[in-house]
């Protein structure tokens, strides 16, 4: 790969994680303070990605991948896609403005799956040379919650301004970057879903651990959804640039991965990623910004092994079980599953439990809060111990 192909593929994926890390970690603050909006409804909003993530294969498989250049296509989405971030600022109800942000995902969310296209179409070895541009997407992220942190400005609409600017300075790049033709394949509605993954079910170990991604996926959606509103609630200050330890951790951390799913398994390694879901929330529950902001932080960086030992390792063990024939419907459908349905059932799930925690119009109990999403990773992982029997180990290729 010529270093100026590197150097696109890395700023492409740069800019497309950025514009996600700007608006998504701080939309509940923002929704708090300028829609006044209950918990549910902060909920509801951020279920909008996973109904993109559900919708999004169908889009990418049926109709990108065969009738457009990605490039073109990701250009096009981007560009629409600043229009409805700017317009995202102009709602003052939450109803109207989980709408613009539905529409807004269905933008987004297939330029994930584009990215990636864009980017394997142009590598000579994809294994060595893709998680060298995909860590730059890590550092878009960290670069976003770094520079809304320090501006200040994470409980006002700016942040949607500047996710608009780079999505349309990403958008115009997007023309400039290597040509990816259309695959020119026939794929029906079932192959875009993944259901030729389904033979994957047959085995016991396997459909237990499906089961338990799914249901971990409601934890994770209480972080993503209200751990910025929790931690400018608590007055925990620069709340957004400290929640990029999580980023930092989680790079860090997937270095660790190849070496320890060969050396522990991933069993254990799936066990651990679950107890440390636990110990965040035990954190945050017993946390607080003055004495206790050291289990702030610890919550925080938690989140390398929370997602890299359950998820990255879910999608190696995802990989490994399914083979070369359908390694990329099981993860289609392994994504369908945790950041779709999983991710519906979670934001809806948090949102409910935030309101019924609600002291006045500005404050909640938050210890009781988190001791929900602690309680269900402890169900997960009692689930998994009791049920989890894979009969060999997966080596790692």
């Amino acid at each position: 790969m010529k270093t100026k192909t590197g150097s696109l593929l890395a700023s492409m994926m740069f800019f497309e994680y950025f514009i996600w890390g700007a608006w998504y970690v701080t939309m509940g603050t923002y929704m708090v303070n300028h829609l006044h909006a209950s918990g549910v409804e902060i909920g509801a909003t951020y279920s909008a990605l996973a109904i993109a993530t559900m919708i999004s294969p169908f889009f990418v498989g049926l109709i990108a991948d065969r009738f457009f250049a990605a490039q073109k296509i990701m250009g096009v989405l981007h560009l629409i896609g600043a229009v409805l971030l700017v317009l995202a600022t102009r709602i003052e109800n939450s109803q109207t403005f989980y709408w613009i942000i539905l529409a807004y995902s269905l933008m987004y969310m297939p330029t994930i799956a584009l990215s990636n296209s864009v980017a394997f179409s142009q590598m000579t070895d994809p294994g060595k040379q893709f998680p060298w541009i995909r860590v730059f997407g890590t550092l878009g992220w960290i670069a976003a919650g770094l520079i809304i942190g320090e501006m200040g400005i994470e409980t006002t609409s700016t942040t949607f301004y500047i996710a608009a600017a780079v999505s349309a300075g990403l958008g115009l790049l997007s023309f400039a970057l290597p040509n990816t033709p259309p695959k020119a394949q026939n794929t029906d509605a079932s192959k875009a879903l993944g259901t030729e993954a389904f033979v994957l079910f047959k085995e016991k170990p396997y459909l237990v651990f499906f089961i338990a991604a799914i249901l971990v996926c409601i934890p994770l959606s209480f972080y993503y959804g209200f751990a910025n509103p929790f931690l400018n609630e608590i007055h925990f200050s620069n709340a957004a640039s400290k929640m990029t330890l999580g980023q930092v951790s989680e790079a860090v951390f997937i270095l660790a991965i190849p070496f320890l799913f060969n050396r522990i398994g991933v069993k254990k390694m799936l066990l651990m990623g679950m107890t440390a879901w636990i110990l965040r929330y035990v954190c945050f529950a017993y946390g607080n910004a003055e004495t206790g902001s050291w289990m702030l932080y610890a919550g925080i960086l938690l989140h390398g092994i929370c997602y890299d030992f359950f998820f990255v390792t879910g999608y190696m063990y995802t990989e490994k079980k399914a083979g070369e024939k359908i390694k990329n419907a099981a993860q289609g459908l392994f994504t369908f599953a945790t950041y779709g349905v999983g991710m519906f059932i979670g934001t809806w799930y948090s949102g409910y439990i935030v309101d019924q925690h609600k002291i006045t119009a500005d404050t909640h109990d938050w210890l009781s809060i988190w001791k929900v999403p602690a309680m269900i990773a402890l169900g997960v992982l009692v689930y998994f111990i009791l049920f989890f029997r894979e009969k060999k180990e997966i080596p790692a290729s």
